[in-house]
């Protein structure tokens, strides 16, 4: 026993060397997770700090989706584990919400997949079509996980840049024809974060085309599409003749209908991309909670008046915000979609410094347009998924600044 104990004591006073991968070490810190920290930080010094950073939307999920999952959680039939590819209901309410929205029609057994939202979705694709050495086409600036996607998989990142001067759209015809014969996967954004940017069904055809020459698989990220303005709708991919030979497009319920924390979306298109995504996720993970796929299904096929209202609520937000600013002096491209504001530094500063002065001086936290590449310097982000009333005080403090 004394042995035991003693034995015990000596492995307790070890000390195991471990060593993280080199996936992990030559990873930056989370974009959010840094911000959260410096957040906390001035808060624990008493500061109240009014975040415009994350876009988290602060709408309540509409009742009958809530609803409809207190219903659900209620059936012991889905507290086992789920179909791996999603619950027939779901996919065939995906499909038909898709035929609604944007006259696409889809193949619900083949050419729909669920996702734990979008952001699963999007990691994962590499694993299934991105060998060590593959080059993969990302916007720039571009949502942090396309790269730290493509990094797990030893991948190479190819950064596309977006310039103001060019409406936010890569350029692909800049892309060298070297880097096109390498690259297995190209990712598009539109409505586009970070910059706010909407595209056409002909920058679409432009994109098809590229990569149906290049043997380049397209995916497109779709989450923001139902968070328009002006009365504008953003066009899917799919609605292009070929994108359904050459892409995927990713979808996400949590910022239609303010279901972030639920983890729920969908990807669809070419099914063989469909397959080989549905395939890792057999292998990685055990679906979506069933119960959540069916309030899924209750937001997708019932009344879309819930939508309509964030909209309404957002496109006052974004009015307010771009009238703050432009009496303070600055520059912002105005949303035609999502519920961000991407604004330009002050003359001599570079994105991160003008975002820490905001933090320090206002206690407003924005977000630097670096942390989404390095053609993000010379912006920062404003997230609109705060009410009016701290918005507008958020607005205030930063007319306050002396710039």
């Amino acid at each position: 026993m004394y042995g035991n104990v003693a034995a015990a004591q000596e492995l307790g006073e070890a000390s195991l060397k471990i060593k993280k991968a080199k996936r992990i070490q030559e990873l930056t810190p989370y974009l959010f997770a840094e911000i959260d920290r410096r957040k906390n930080a001035l808060e624990a010094r008493g500061v109240d700090i009014i975040s415009l950073g994350i876009g988290d939307p602060d709408l309540p999920t509409p009742p009958h989706i809530v609803e409809k999952l207190r219903e659900a959680a209620r059936n012991p039939v889905n507290h086992r584990y789920p179909d791996y590819e999603g619950l027939p209901a779901f996919r065939q309410a995906a499909a038909s919400w898709y035929r609604t929205r944007f006259g696409v029609t889809l193949d619900p057994e083949r050419e729909v997949v669920s996702l734990i939202g979008s952001k699963e979705g999007i990691a994962h694709m590499p694993i299934a079509f991105v060998d060590p050495g593959d080059v993969v086409l990302c916007p720039d600036p571009g949502y942090p996980v396309y790269a730290v996607g493509t990094g797990f998989c030893g991948g190479t990142v190819y950064r596309m840049p977006l310039r103001k001067e060019n409406r936010f759209l890569p350029d692909l015809k800049a892309i060298p024809k070297e880097v096109a014969r390498q690259a297995s996967l190209m990712w598009l954004c539109y409505p586009n974060n970070p910059t706010s940017a909407v595209t056409t069904k002909e920058f679409f055809r432009e994109a098809i085309d590229f990569a149906a020459r290049s043997d380049i698989i397209l995916c497109h990220d779709a989450a923001y599409s139902e968070i328009y303005f002006d009365g504008e709708k953003p066009p899917s991919f799919l609605e292009v003749d070929g994108a359904r030979d050459v892409g995927i497009e990713f979808h996400s319920l949590s910022k239609t209908y303010n279901m972030t924390g639920w983890r729920v979306g969908f990807a669809v298109g070419n099914a063989e991309l469909v397959a080989g995504l549905g395939k890792v996720k057999t292998n990685i993970d055990s679906g979506v909670f069933q119960a959540v796929q069916e309030a899924a299904v209750a937001a997708l096929s019932g009344d879309q008046g819930c939508v309509e209202e964030s909209r309404r609520i957002l496109q006052q937000r974004r009015d307010l915000a771009l009238q703050a600013l432009d009496k303070v002096g600055l520059t912002a491209v105005k949303p035609r979609a999502t519920f961000y504001v991407w604004v330009e530094t002050p003359k001599g500063y570079g994105a991160a410094d003008f975002a820490t002065r905001v933090l320090e001086e206002t206690g407003v936290v924005v977000t630097p347009g670096t942390g989404f590449g390095p053609s993000g310097e010379g912006y920062v982000r404003l997230s609109l998924t705060i009410n009016g009333d701290r918005l507008t005080e958020a607005l205030q403090r930063i007319q306050r600044m002396s710039l």
